[in-house]
């Protein structure tokens, strides 16, 4: 089960010493609906104040600048340093400074932090399917991948390099209907993903996909086997907690809350 306080995930994962993450829910903000409370979010209808107010929130909490990217499903990576603004596009980004958190935005789409088991380098992913399957079996893992070995080798040897891994809270494997394009998209690549992908009965060729696991097996191939967090149980969906979680297909749909949008929460790694 995932571990709150004071309202927000911390999450449970043998992080190296000085690396610290939080995955913000919808609680502890001044947002109002149907952004209550805490809609880190500013391209959703919110009011800006309330945005700012709440990503000052989170700043005050955590001791740094959280760097909010503009996340567009794709699979480029950007690394963090004193100028970086918030509203660079990429899905990812890296840091091996101090003064700023690495920032993911999420409404049911998938967030990854990683860090190097010496604590050097930490990174965060936007795992939506399409950034998740990227382009001839490169996503935006295996970016984010290459990207942490290159900033951290220093001479060693990529067997050497050590990566640990905790996956958020993100549309569960009963929610997250998907046509045959997307199964398509991963077994293409790895036939085994197959295995994550359920038949829904009478819908006419949709799946039910587990993106957790699918996500899982990505890292797997890169090595990258201590993965932590979200396992793909009914706590960790963020369309059937709806007091605890935002989620775009719940919220947004024609069955949601009637105002065709909800509010993003954010996962945060950072270095002390």
């Amino acid at each position: 089960m995932p571990a709150f306080q004071n309202n927000w995930l911390v999450p449970e994962w043998p992080a190296p010493q000085g690396v610290k993450a939080v995955f913000t829910t919808r609680g502890g903000g001044v947002s109002e609906a149907p952004f209550e409370s805490m809609n880190l979010g500013d391209h959703v209808g919110d009011q800006p104040a309330r945005v700012a107010a709440n990503r000052a929130l989170l700043a005050k909490a955590i001791g740094r600048r959280p760097v909010f990217l503009k996340q567009v499903h794709g699979t480029d990576v950007v690394q963090l340093d004193a100028d970086t603004p918030d509203g660079h596009v990429a899905d990812a980004c890296i840091s091996t400074q101090s003064e700023q958190a690495c920032c993911i935005m999420v409404a049911d789409c998938l967030p990854v932090l990683l860090a190097t088991d010496d604590g050097r380098v930490i990174a965060a992913a936007h795992a939506g399917w399409r950034g998740l399957a990227g382009t001839g079996g490169v996503g935006v893992l295996e970016s984010i991948y290459k990207q942490l070995i290159a900033t951290r080798q220093d001479g060693r040897a990529q067997a050497a390099i050590k990566i640990i891994a905790w996956m958020g809270p993100c549309i569960g494997p009963d929610a997250f209907e998907v046509g045959p394009e997307v199964k398509l998209a991963f077994e293409s690549v790895q036939p085994e993903a197959a295995a994550l992908f359920t038949r829904i009965a009478g819908a006419d060729g949709k799946f039910l996909a587990n993106l957790p696991g699918l996500a899982c097996l990505r890292l797997e191939a890169m090595g990258i086997t201590a993965v932590y967090g979200n396992d793909g149980s009914p706590a960790w969906c963020t369309v059937g907690n709806a007091s605890r979680f935002f989620s775009h297909r719940r919220d947004a749909g024609p069955s949601g809350n009637g105002m065709g949008t909800t509010g993003r929460m954010a996962a945060c790694v950072w270095r002390e």
